[in-house]
């Protein structure tokens, strides 16, 4: 049965994107390592609007992380332009399209015209009615932790009233629900620190083709693969 015409229950609401692989093709191709990250953020945009035309109403995706750092300053520096280019002149492809980009990941080291960047794409989308965008950037799972620990504390909660739900309102935008579904491609079988809350109960998927490679034909595959699990919930 195709996806399309699935009942909406087996669609999920929530789909992570790990997106791996995009200098492994970028090799393959004899192209150099940096434009693999360009035509990775190309395939994104086409990605998330298949996922949103499906009618999964939140797309997360890996797209900077906090481990990041350790690349050469040149693959930092076009990352970091990067997000910039599709901030600022990108965002109202997006925003036509009715998304909804919010940047889930720590402040800490980015520079003002990134931060900058960030808050003008969030500023931009916020009215958008469709699926809600949310890019991992400067992100790692046990940052968004620590950093909703911090915030918590300072906020004098006392230890006797932590629980699961009042720390989950600490997180990076706590209106993004838990991941459903989760797919990491380029055939890596880890989680890499992405999401490790919202991942708690999320059904994985991985995928052999490297993230410039994935194609619509291939989410299709993957969410008639989440169609036919049955989730369990520990019960």
């Amino acid at each position: 049965m195709a996806v399309n015409s699935q009942d909406a229950e087996s669609v999920p609401v929530h789909v992570g994107l790990i997106l791996d692989g995009n200098r492994r093709w970028a090799r393959a191709n004899g192209l150099p390592q940096l434009e693999g990250h360009r035509r990775g953020s190309d395939n994104l945009f086409e990605i998330a609007r298949a996922a949103s035309e499906r009618g999964v109403k939140f797309v997360s995706a890996f797209v900077f992380s906090t481990e990041n750092w350790d690349r050469t300053q040149e693959e930092v520096d076009y990352l970091m332009d990067l997000i910039v280019w599709v901030a600022t002149k990108e965002i109202d492809k997006y925003a036509k399209e009715g998304f909804r980009v919010v940047f889930l990941g720590s402040r800490k080291r980015l520079s003002p015209k990134v931060l900058r960047s960030i808050e003008s794409a969030e500023s931009k989308t916020k009215d958008g009615n469709g699926t809600v965008l949310a890019l991992c950037f400067n992100y790692g799972g046990q940052t968004e932790l620590a950093e909703g620990v911090a915030r918590l504390v300072a906020d004098g909660v006392p230890a006797a009233e932590v629980t699961v739900e009042r720390l989950e309102r600490y997180l990076y935008h706590p209106e993004v629900p838990p991941i459903d579904f989760l797919i990491r491609t380029s055939g890596e079988q880890r989680l890499s620190g992405f999401m490790l809350w919202r991942a708690n109960y999320a059904e994985l998927y991985f995928s052999p083709q490297p993230w410039p490679a994935f194609t619509v034909s291939d989410l299709d595959e993957a969410l008639a693969e989440f169609a036919r699990r049955q989730r369990r919930f520990g019960a």
